[in-house]
Order: structure tokens, then sequence, then C-alpha cells
């Protein structure tokens, strides 16, 4: 009898097509769910059959009770080699091996841009308008070359995000809290005195943080109101890094020129979220590492992580091997 493998999350059902699951296609039945499942019980009623569970990024939370309650699952393969939902010693103590992929970190890098760009450019503001028959130019666009380029983190994807602030001509600078000089110098941005320096001072910030207790709500209201009201904020890394409340109330005091965002608290974002109708926004339903490549890779590095683990020998396990 096959084993039987769920997919879950695929929203544009690609999951079977850009990668070849012919590799374990002998063994293993795939079905994918194209709808997200928003409660536990909604999850252990479709799951309760299945021996491998494919999770894309951190989409879905996998607590000790949840692993308790589906006893025949013996592999949980996550997108990323880094997941905070998952609780990896209550894996391994019901016997589920926990995988992960490899994950580019120039998508989130590209969408930065995206946003950062519409949002300086009043892109959804004018390409509506347009298509609307509306009024023709509404918008005085801000400038980047020139302007201060703030970034809260500067790892793989900061530091690349900063090399295009620097094409643009943009001062880039930079913190965190281990953050140093050399690490700077060696990316050619300057480094900030404080969190507080360089809220104040940018014109665009921009965060790629972790979450973490440290990080976690970093940016508050006091916080945001450091920030210029010509300033822009764009979190592509983790929404609970913000503060949500805090942000939706400077969007609509308009002490923030605006803000680009692509992570929330919770996701698929509830049709009443007040982000969905917060002004001087631009929003996008966590695109940040959906990319054909990226897809290519988490699907394509599945089938490997259960490949492996059908001929008893896991790779890319998270967490201990149970």
């Amino acid at each position: 009898m096959k084993l039987r493998c769920a997919v879950l999350d695929d929203y544009q059902s690609v999951a079977t097509t850009v990668a070849d699951w012919s590799p374990v296609a002998e063994e293993v039945e795939v079905v994918t769910f194209a709808s997200h499942f928003a409660t536990e019980d909604e999850l252990v009623a479709a799951l309760a059959e299945f021996d491998v569970i494919v999770t894309l990024r951190e989409r879905v939370r996998f607590p000790a009770g949840l692993f308790a309650r589906l006893p025949r699952l013996r592999l949980l393969v996550a997108s990323g080699m880094r997941n905070s939902v998952i609780d990896f010693a209550a894996a391994q103590q019901c016997g589920v091996t926990v995988c992960g992929t490899a994950s580019a970190s120039t998508p989130p890098v590209e969408l930065t841009w995206a946003l950062l760009l519409g949002l300086a450019r009043g892109i959804v503001t004018e390409a509506n308008s347009l298509r609307a028959d509306g009024p023709w130019q509404q918008t005085v666009g801000a400038d980047l070359h020139g302007r201060r380029l703030g970034l809260l983190g500067l790892g793989k994807i900061g530091s690349r995000v900063a090399t295009v602030g620097l094409a643009f001509g943009m001062d880039v600078h930079a913190w965190s809290q281990n953050l140093t000089e050399q690490r700077c110098a060696e990316a050619g941005v300057t480094l900030s005195g404080s969190k507080e320096e360089l809220l104040a001072t940018s014109d665009f910030v921009s965060i790629h943080l972790a979450l973490s207790d440290r990080t976690r709500g970093l940016l508050g209201a006091p916080e945001l109101a450091l920030m210029r009201p010509t300033a822009y904020l764009i979190n592509t890394s983790r929404a609970a890094i913000v503060d949500q409340d805090a942000l939706v109330a400077a969007l609509h005091a308009g002490t923030l020129a605006g803000a680009g965002v692509d992570v929330f608290d919770t996701e698929p974002l509830p049709a009443v979220h007040p982000l969905r109708t917060a002004p001087r926004l631009v929003a996008t339903p966590h695109l940040g590492y959906v990319s054909q490549a990226n897809y290519a890779t988490y699907y394509g590095q599945a089938v490997e992580d259960i490949r492996a683990y059908l001929d008893g020998h896991p790779v890319r396990v998270l967490g201990g091997t149970p």
C-alpha cells in the first residue's frame, strides 16, 4: 500500500508541476490542498490518514497537540531550513522526522524593492486611476537618489537590499543589536548609532530581521512616532516585529507617508482585518518567497527529502532525528 502525502496551502496549484515527483510516485500518493485550513480541528480532519505532510514556510503551526492528534504522521517536510512554528521536541517524541529545503534570499529582496518603489512612485494609485479613467497624475513621486535608506538587519537579505539601494545612489544606514562597524563596511553602508537614530533619520526603513524574543514588538507606537511623516516603512520579514495596531494607527493619522507590508499577524488575512482598509498602504499576500525558482527548489527538494526518508537515510533533518 502506498504512503499518502499531503501538500498544504498549494494556493496556485503548482506543487506537482514545478517539480518532478516521479522518484517517489510508485510508493507515495500525493494529494494537494489549495485552500488553507484555519483551525487545528480542520487540519486533523483533513490529514488524519496521511503519512507525510509537506508544509510551505510557516503558514501552518505544528504544536505538540497537533502531532499528538496525527498518529499516522511519520515525515514532515517544511520549506526552508529554519521554522519557528514547528515544535521539534514534540515531533521527535511522536516519532516524526522533520526535514527542510533550501530557500533563496533573492525573491524577498526583489519584493522588498517592488514594495518600496511602488510606494515611492504611487504605482497602485496611478495604475488604478488610469484603468478607471480617473485623474491623470495624482501623485508626486518620492526620490530615491540621495535619500537615506535605513535597514533593520544586515544579513543575507538586508545586505542584498543594501546593494540595490547603493546602486540607486541612496545613503544606506543599518542597525541591529549585534551589528558591527566591520560588517557594515563590508556591505558599504554606515552603522547607525541606535535603532532610534536610524528611525528618526531615514527616508525609507526596511526590516530584515529574524523573529525572536528580542525582535518581537521591536517597532511599537513610540518607535513609529520617531519616523518622519515623509518616511516609508517596508516589512517583508515577520509581522510580529511591528505592532500591527500601532502601524494601522500611524497610517490613519498620517504620521507615516506610507507602508509596504507582505507579512501579517494572521494569514491568510481575515476579510475584516484593519490593514485591508488602511490608507497609505501597499500590501501583498506574503509573496516574499513566492517565485518560480524558489518553488522549484522547495518542492524539488521535498521530493528528495521523501525519497531519502523512504531509503532510510533522511537528509536536511531539522531539530534532530526521532
